[in-house]
């Protein structure tokens, strides 16, 4: 090593240069807004697809694991377990929250899907006598019936063209500050800005952008190079 810096010619300098420095820097608002090739877009939305699947697998292992302690909650016989009747309420509720959902029509598909495995997980545990299983099974039937009626029925904003649906929400972050618009593009009006690290919830994508919501009462489009998996 010091052979190396010896060796050095004069005035060469391995440290980065004073005029390069970040140091202040701020990531630009959208970038993603103007994708320079098809290539760069289908890698964009290839890039959301993968988000997507990471969540479905980090929540099927949630369940599971979940599953497994309301199953040895169950053959301790805990003080805390839910009783049949609570678990009967909760899975009426659940059915009532899933057939609404029904009625919203294809939009709300990857939910009425997700919602009616829950549903009948849920009521595979409780015919079992696992009624903490059955009663966990159903508030997450009524989470995922929630969130689809949300996007549906244009609680979020009117459908894009071309919107597709995440199969669950995905739970993201703001990995710059950036715009939160009115719609998909450049061309729609701002809405508000978020900081780097800023939670969101993302329910959907079209083309290159992302609908999200922030603390459950604001939503909009956001770029999404802009976002990433959160780190919680």
């Amino acid at each position: 090593m010091v052979f190396a810096v010896a060796c050095t010619p004069p005035g060469k300098s391995h440290g980065p240069s004073p005029s390069k420095s970040k140091k202040g820097h701020h990531p630009p608002a959208e970038t993603a807004s103007a994708p320079n090739s098809e290539a760069e877009q289908r890698a964009i939305r290839l890039q959301l697809r993968l988000l997507e699947r990471e969540a479905q697998l980090a929540d099927l292992q949630a369940r599971l694991d979940d599953a497994r302690q309301e199953v040895v909650r169950a053959m301790a016989k805990l003080q805390t377990l839910a009783s049949r009747a609570e678990a009967a309420s909760g899975m009426a509720e659940a059915e009532i929250a899933l057939d609404s959902l029904k009625v919203v029509g294809q939009q709300a598909g990857p939910y009425i899907a997700q919602a009616t495995q829950l549903f009948q997980m849920s009521t595979a545990e409780f015919n079992n006598q696992n009624y903490g299983g059955a009663l966990y099974l159903a508030n997450q039937t009524k989470g995922v019936a929630a969130a689809g009626r949300r996007l549906s029925l244009g609680d979020l904003g009117t459908p894009r063209q071309g919107e597709v649906v995440f199969a669950l929400p995905l739970r993201l972050q703001a990995l710059g500050r950036g715009n939160i618009r009115s719609g998909p593009g450049t061309g729609f009006k701002v809405l508000f800005t978020v900081d780097a690290g800023t939670p969101l919830v993302a329910y959907s994508f079209a083309d290159v952008w992302v609908r999200v919501s922030v603390d459950n009462d604001r939503n909009g489009w956001i770029a999404a190079n802009l976002v990433g998996k959160r780190q919680d």
